[in-house]
């Protein structure tokens, strides 16, 4: 089995150990240590809060640099239904796709079109009766990590479709040797274009025997810049027409998934501290009503992702804007010819594999993190309840915890009077 690997990184030269950051984790996995931030790189779920509330612009997230792109391969971009969303006056995805193409990329393959096809498959899954309900979409990474880390009774409702940056990858590839059959898999590459540091580390992430899909994540932020210069005076070619619908592109925005389900008993929320509410009710048994759930980290969805270059709320208006022109029939199953060896549904393998890290109830590591927890309730009690910081770790409860592994000592915490008896 892979370890995870993280994609949101500190640079200490430029961090003040100011707690910014230790206040604003919504899962608690920063800690002040020498007046430096530090990341327990177990809890943390890569949301990119961090990233977003620094002031100091001491967090940011590792990518692959298009300059570090090799462009004697064949290289396929897979741009985000949110990269659409982030030009002004864009009425046309074509000049999207055509800029790509002159940036040096040697076919685009829109992640928007294989969203369409993760769409009808959703469909066929939850027509199961057997399958838990309410069903739990897995395209946001950071809420499926989140699910196995803090929600694992959650983990049966997630639905076990790929992702649709990672089945535009296999696609991606399929199309390339069929359409050149002179090319060995070697040869090919595929570049997603991410709004967000989740879906770096997702891709980053392989299980062992995992097939890889998607070769390269790079930042919607740096492609933008170089789409500007592009897309000036840009004269689309027959080959820069978009094959998604409108119904793909939504699914850059909140509510995009979900609506394209054509149920009305869904819910749909973003934001972090808004996932992990509705995560506590959905546990709680308090959302009985509601047949399929879609949550996005970042708000308004990946529009607002923090590797996206411009305002959520205005790509949003975007993209919705944008959706409404696009009149190519979106993208169905009925056109695949051998649905049954399509490969977007592939539960087993791919649910064990999404958290990497997650430990599974019985596993010696998680009884011995409960006997941590249970420990550090008992010295919680003790401690002044101040949430105050100082001590580096967010709650007081934290730092209990930090005590109880080693990681602090009873002398960090600055209300010393309320350690008398300790």
């Amino acid at each position: 089995m892979a370890v995870y690997t993280h994609s949101v990184e500190i640079n200490t030269d430029k961090c003040t150990g100011c707690t910014t950051c230790l206040r604003r984790c919504p899962v608690e996995a920063i800690r002040i240590r020498n007046d430096k931030a530090v990341i327990d790189a177990f809890q943390c779920i890569d949301c990119g809060e961090c990233i977003r509330v620094c002031q100091h612009q001491a967090k940011h997230a590792s990518y692959d640099k298009l300059s570090d792109l090799d462009y004697n391969k064949y290289l396929i971009a897979l741009p985000a239904p949110s990269l659409f969303g982030q030009f002004n006056h864009l009425d046309e995805a074509d000049f999207v796709i055509q800029g790509l193409l002159d940036m040096g990329f040697s076919d685009v393959y829109e992640v928007a079109k294989a969203a369409e096809y993760v769409t009808d498959l959703t469909r066929i899954y939850m027509a199961d009766p057997t399958a838990a309900k309410p069903f739990i979409s897995s395209a946001c990474p950071v809420v499926v990590r989140l699910i196995k880390l803090r929600f694992p009774t959650l983990c049966d409702q997630l639905v076990p479709i790929l992702p649709p940056y990672e089945l535009a990858g296999k696609l991606a590839k399929e199309r390339a040797m069929e359409r050149h059959p002179e090319l060995s898999p070697e040869d090919i590459q595929t570049v997603f274009i991410s709004p967000c540091p989740a879906k770096v580390s997702w891709a980053k992430s392989v299980m062992e025997g995992q097939e890889v899909y998607v070769d390269k994540v790079t930042s919607m932020n740096d492609v933008y810049m170089e789409l500007l210069k592009r897309m000036k005076g840009c004269e689309p070619g027959p080959g820069a027409s978009p094959e998604a619908g409108s119904v793909g592109f939504r699914w850059g925005m909140t509510g995009g998934e979900a609506a394209s389900l054509m149920n009305d008993g869904y819910l749909a929320a973003d934001g972090i501290d808004n996932v992990i509410k509705v995560l506590d009710d959905l546990e709680g048994g308090m959302l009985g009503d509601i047949e399929f759930v879609e949550l996005n980290a970042c708000s308004p969805g990946c529009v607002g992702g923090v590797m996206a270059p411009t305002n959520g709320y205005a790509a949003r208006l975007r993209l919705q804007s944008l959706g409404k022109t696009v009149v190519i029939k979106p993208n169905r199953l009925e056109d695949i010819e051998d649905v049954e060896s399509f490969g977007g549904v592939v539960p087993e393998v791919y649910k064990e594999g999404a958290a990497f890290t997650y430990m599974p109830d019985g596993s010696p590591d998680m009884l011995k993190r409960m006997i941590e927890m249970r420990k550090a309730e008992a010295l919680s009690e003790k401690l002044p309840n101040k949430d105050c910081g100082a001590c580096g770790s967010p709650t007081c409860k934290a730092f209990a915890l930090d005590v109880i592994r080693g990681e602090a000592q009873l002398a960090d915490c600055k209300v010393r009077s309320e350690f008398d008896g300790l």
